[in-house]
């Protein structure tokens, strides 16, 4: 279904559990409320932009973007994507790291 930008759509929202690299959190929230928007929100039109194949920002909103990164000493980029891994307690040892499962594209 898809509704003109004059008329709401209404959804069914779920609370969801998801684990995000934390510098990258800060930085969503960050420009989440720059734009005076919730967390999910904001998620959500980037994931609906990204499947329909678009760019969800404005040359603004990249720099920033860029800002906020430069804030939270973000230096991760689309290319970490795949290769990010998890520091993870094993009980009676140090800390490891571990890395995360992701799907193939």
């Amino acid at each position: 279904m898809v509704a003109s930008s004059e008329e709401g759509v209404l959804v069914d929202r779920v609370q969801t559990g998801v684990r995000l690299e934390k510098r990258l959190l800060k930085v969503l929230r960050g420009l989440a409320e720059y734009h005076d928007m919730t967390l999910g929100d904001l998620l959500e039109g980037i994931v609906l932009h990204a499947f329909d194949g678009r760019h969800p920002f404005s040359g603004e909103t990249r720099r920033r973007i860029d800002d906020l990164k430069r804030i939270y000493r973000l230096d991760l980029d689309s290319t970490a994507s795949h290769r990010l891994m998890e520091r993870v307690e094993n009980p009676g040892s140090a800390k490891t790291s571990k890395r995360r499962s992701r799907p193939k594209r």
